[in-house]
């Protein structure tokens, strides 16, 4: 699973507004507001949880686990978008 931070700095990366990313994915912008603001894994369904990821990949991002990285979760942009 993804955490609040995850889609706040994938967001970033992407360079999309929570607008864009609400109209991107179908979830709305209040939803991932709080999703940006969970300490963790975002209290919300796996089926929004999965729409907002699911937008982001298409971006270009890609979720990086604490096993990926050092110092815990985070995102990178694959090479072919880079």
């Amino acid at each position: 699973m993804i955490t609040g931070a995850q889609i706040r700095m994938a967001r970033g990366y992407a360079k999309l507004s929570v607008k864009d990313l609400a109209d991107a994915s179908g979830v709305a912008s209040s939803t991932i507001k709080r999703m940006e603001a969970a300490d963790g894994v975002p209290a919300s369904s796996g089926a929004n949880l999965d729409k907002v990821l699911r937008a982001l990949e298409e971006q270009g991002i890609q979720f990086l686990d604490d096993g990926d990285i050092a110092g815990g979760p985070g995102v990178a942009m694959r090479m072919s978008e880079v």
